[in-house]
């Protein structure tokens, strides 16, 4: 995995609108096969390549809860880091991912509510230039008053 900084925590009191992190990961058939194995999601679109060969998506394609969790990396990693607790999270699939693709997932501040320790984050997921997955996401920020 690539990412920009190392992993572990900004506290609220330090976070910034605009503060952006990500990391990268190449999806391989391996992490599609555990996360069908984790999740009990066993639909053939994600493992099976004649079945997903006849669909819209004309071949595999790996699961989107899969993607998604690359932006919870982010967050329980990087922004905010370790002590984040995620309070809910929308999300918008606008195209596959397959195995193979270098996917690119990347967390921004949009907004923060110090009376609340929350924090609104803009999300995306990317294959090269084409949004895959976008979305926001409200956590609760560590602090260092309070942790």
């Amino acid at each position: 995995m690539l990412d920009n900084l190392p992993r572990g925590t900004i506290v609220i009191e330090d976070l910034e609108i605009g503060m952006t992190r990500y990391l990268q990961k190449q999806v391989t058939d391996r992490d599609i096969e555990l996360f069908a194995e984790v999740s009990t999601d066993h639909n053939p679109v994600h493992l099976d390549d004649a079945y997903a060969q006849d669909t819209i998506f004309e071949g595999r394609i790996a699961h989107g809860m899969l993607t998604a969790g690359l932006i919870s990396a982010v967050i329980g990693e990087q922004l905010p880091g370790h002590g984040t607790v995620y309070l809910g999270q929308t999300l918008k699939f606008m195209a596959p991912v397959r195995p193979g693709d270098m996917v690119r997932a990347e967390v921004s501040v949009l907004d923060i509510d110090m009376s609340k320790r929350r924090v609104t984050l803009a999300t995306r997921c990317l294959v090269g230039d084409t949004v895959v997955l976008k979305g926001e996401a409200v956590v609760l920020a560590p602090s260092r008053k309070f942790d």
